[in-house]
């Protein structure tokens, strides 16, 4: 209803600029949107008031020919009309809703569905995290941000693949080997110091138990420089197979895993490096390698290659980086921890610097999570060492329950995770609130099945029936779900789905409690039956988008 009310106000805009009301041609970047008041109509828009500037006249001037022009009688629109400094009011004929019942059963499971990205090619890449220990609870975070992100691009016309960068080379994989080779020791019953630099966790002692399974004391005297190279490869397997497992556990998949690791082997980083030199994007200085970042918007040049000739983590985010665009995509999407914000100009400047526009790139943050038990902060018992790993969380809690909460917020905003709040059976808890509506749908149905009605088609009900306020109501919330789904994605926020999908259940709880489905007459109860099959449907729709399931029966 948003694109017809647009298309109609600009239809309009262009006759008056032809009439010579208007002296542009081109009309400004106009909004319509639902009014946070019913009693100011359907949809309203703020074209008037950006005019006035424009045209050297009065908003309300403005709106009072715009609404003259639009006329009575319009196919969708009963009348109009003038509020506050020049906010045009629309309220719409109450047949046009019924159309999207019928979008709805036509469209299925596509419902909501568009085709704004026209299959440009996007890469998502999140988690990301480095094979060094367990997932924990803020992956897990951006694990739920990403997958739901990349659903709902691909649901608007987009085509998306879904990367984890790995983390596999560097002092901190050298670290990790270190770590297991000496806790493998300290099994073997050797008295000796442990590090306090190096990795605590619990986990490490399992990948040595691990070692010790497999292959013995075979190290127990081997030269050190040859066991951690041996237990720096065996326990970056082990850490990234269990990643793999939570992460199937939660149900996100990705279209590739790419090592870092690789970016040297194929001499990708190495190539890079000497691109930015032929190009005079890097200088030496010092013995060492810098790229002029500063030149780009960076704070201050950055070093891509230390004195000794080692390579930094910055120089394989360029490559990594430039190798994203090489591969065709023209968009790129990086979900990130909130504690990379200072790293978002580093790599726009490296992006600068190869000429890909600055609308191709986006970094999405990813702020902490406050683990809480009946709203107090809890420390739970860990074998991730100092943090709560996404395992604990979903062995708890369950996958539903914790993506769901997980996107109830903006990414970039902190969020309270109640453990007790995500196992209630209660309306306090929003993912068994949203499943329990459709579930209850499919109990309304099943029951009216022994009743003797099938849910209809659209050309079997008397749609004009579904006349009540809290029908309309949710007739005009189920027309707004494509609306939602192409600002999710435009926006880069799939929160505003869990929102969505919360305010609808609102309405059908409400109204479940105050009208019945099945009733004596049965030409009111097909179409009710009718609109509660539509809900389902959307409500299907959306936690599939979430990455949650959409049960039958709870």
């Amino acid at each position: 209803m948003k694109e017809s009310v647009r298309t109609i106000l600009e239809q309009v805009y262009t006759q008056c600029h032809g009439e010579g009301i208007f002296k542009n041609p081109e009309i400004p970047a106009f909004s319509v949107e639902v009014p946070r008041s019913k009693d100011h109509g359907d949809l309203a828009t703020n074209l008037a008031m950006l005019l006035a500037n424009q045209e050297k006249k009065p908003s309300r001037e403005i709106a009072q020919t715009l609404i003259e022009k639009i006329g009575e009688g319009h196919a969708i629109v009963k009348k109009t009309e003038i509020a506050g400094p020049g906010f045009i009011n629309f309220y719409l004929k109450e047949d046009v809703w019924y159309d999207v019942l019928e979008d709805i059963e036509a469209q299925g499971e596509r419902y909501g569905s568009c085709d704004a990205g026209k299959t440009e090619k996007v890469l998502v890449e999140f988690v990301s995290a480095n094979p060094t220990g367990p997932l924990h609870i803020g992956h897990g975070r951006g694990a739920a941000v990403g997958d739901a992100l990349a659903n709902i691009l691909a649901f608007a016309g987009y085509s998306v693949e879904r990367e984890y960068y790995i983390n596999d080379v560097g002092n901190q994989m050298q670290n990790l080997g270190r770590s297991v080779y000496l806790r493998y020791l300290q099994l073997l019953k050797h008295d000796l110091e442990f590090p306090d630099d190096l990795y605590k966790g619990d986990y490490v002692f399992d990948v040595a138990r691990e070692v010790i399974l497999k292959h013995g004391n075979k190290f127990e005297t081997a030269a050190e420089s040859d066991a951690i190279a041996f237990f720096t490869e065996f326990a970056s397997t082990y850490i990234l197979t269990g990643i793999q497992k939570d992460l199937d556990l939660f149900g996100v998949h990705f279209t590739t895993w790419y090592s870092e690791k690789n970016l040297f082997e194929t001499g990708t980083v190495q190539r890079s490096i000497e691109y930015f030199k032929q190009e005079g994007l890097a200088y030496e200085k010092d013995g060492a390698l810098w790229f002029r970042a500063s030149q780009f918007g960076d704070e201050k040049d950055r070093v891509m290659v230390k004195e000794g000739g080692s390579t930094t983590y910055f120089a394989s985010d360029i490559a990594y980086h430039q190798d994203k665009f090489k591969r065709g995509f023209s968009k790129a999407i990086d979900i990130w921890g909130a504690d990379h914000h200072g790293y978002v100009p580093r790599i726009r400047s490296v992006l600068q610097a190869l000429d890909v526009p600055q609308k191709s790139f986006r970094v999405i943050l990813i702020q902490m999570v406050n683990l809480l038990r009946d709203g107090k902060p809890v420390a739970m018992t860990t074998r991730g060492g100092e943090f709560v790993t996404l395992r604990e969380v979903l062995d708890e809690v369950g996958k539903d329950a914790a993506r769901f909460i997980f996107l109830t917020r903006r990414s970039d905003a902190q969020l309270d995770f109640d453990l007790n709040v995500a196992k209630k059976q209660s309306d306090e808890n929003p993912v068994y609130y949203v499943q329990y509506a459709h579930a209850r749908i499919c109990s309304i149905i099943s029951f009216a099945g022994e009743k003797g009605f099938s849910v209809p088609r659209f050309q079997e009900i008397d749609a004009g029936l579904l006349s009540t306020e809290e029908e309309r109501d949710m007739l005009k919330k189920l027309s707004q779900f494509p609306e939602v789904v192409a600002g999710s994605a435009r926006a880069f926020e799939p929160h505003r789905l869990t929102t969505y999908l919360q305010e609808l259940v609102a309405q059908f709880h409400s109204y479940y409690n105050k009208h019945r489905v099945i009733t004596a007459k049965h030409d009111l109860s097909m179409a009710r039956l009718y609109l509660m099959n539509c809900i389902k449907g959307v409500l299907k729709n959306g936690l599939g988008l979430v990455g949650v399931d959409a049960p039958e029966k709870m």
